[in-house]
């Protein structure tokens, strides 16, 4: 298999995810960072203490985009366009934007993106945009697969109330407030400073951007703002301890889907029927199914 031949013979790229609701404008903003990743690393971009010696300027060569894109749950088929956004990208030899569709699985990702990432990094490419689904609140996988996880929401995108939700916006780290040309931007900020200031203090708190994706405006503030965190984790070395855990996560991932092979071998064969007889008739109930199949 081509990944397990090539998937540590290189360095592993530095990841950024971007995730958010459907219309938040993710794929301009990628299309956007592009041209800010092209340019490097920015040169001292941490505060004192977090590591901003480890992020001195340095080149990035090649950048690559993996778009993720919803299936449809009846025909199974993808319209794969993120790239349409991303188009005047297309012929720069120095970036590689590839579209992979879910397959219908849930939390903003195909099943594909990590071996995706190592593969580009295999291939000496230093930074991957890992662009997620807009699927709303579900869509927090993505931060088992990103070094930085950047939350792009929208003016008026909800109140307080919703700001202090838990699932996606506690995966954050940086926080991207998109379309801020719109009214509602001071609202939207204060809303999330407020989540910010209720949540439990840690060594990193998420900083909050302003953009405007369609007009090019605070996309370099944004990349700064993915930087820092890059020599905050550089600097504590929790880049290392977070791609550990998502290399057991993954592991787990990978144990789970032997299993369900097992198991389909079961449901395929004459006991899981007897065992559903059963059930139908009241002498056994699930868990003693379970456990007479799987032989507990």
């Amino acid at each position: 298999m081509a990944v397990a031949e090539l998937a540590y013979r290189g360095d592993m790229p530095y990841t950024l995810g971007l995730t958010g609701a459907p219309g938040a404008g993710k794929s301009t903003l990628t299309d956007g960072l592009i041209t800010a990743v092209r340019g490097g690393w920015p040169a001292a971009v941490g505060s004192e203490g977090s590591g901003a010696s480890e992020a001195e300027a340095e080149a990035v060569p090649q950048v690559a985009v993996l778009a993720v894109d919803p299936t449809s749950p009846f025909s199974g088929g993808a319209i794969l366009g993120d790239r349409v956004r991303m188009s005047q990208h297309a012929l720069d030899p120095t970036v590689f934007i590839r579209s992979m569709a879910t397959r219908g699985h849930l939390g903003g990702l195909s099943l594909a993106v990590p071996d995706a990432v190592r593969l580009l990094g295999a291939a000496g490419i230093g930074v991957v945009i890992v662009e997620t689904v807009g699927v709303g609140q579900m869509e927090v996988e993505i931060a088992s697969a990103a070094d930085t996880t950047a939350v792009v929401v929208t003016p008026g995108w909800g109140d307080s109330m919703q700001a202090n939700k838990a699932g996606l916006l506690e995966v954050a780290d940086v926080f991207v407030i998109n379309k801020a040309d719109r009214p509602g931007v001071r609202e939207a900020r204060r809303d999330l400073e407020q989540m910010l200031d209720l949540a439990r203090p840690g060594a990193w708190r998420p900083e909050i951007i302003d953009t405007t994706a369609t007009a090019a405006e605070g996309v370099s503030e944004l990349w700064m703002a993915v930087a820092r965190h890059r020599a905050h984790l550089l600097g504590s070395g929790q880049l290392t301890v977070r791609r550990a855990d998502r290399l057991a996560l993954e592991l787990r991932r990978v144990l789970l889907a032997r299993t369900e092979v097992h198991i389909d071998e079961l449901v395929a064969g004459e006991e899981f029927s007897s065992s559903v007889k059963a059930l139908v008739a009241g002498e056994l109930d699930p868990y003693q199914a379970a456990d007479r199949l799987l032989g507990n």
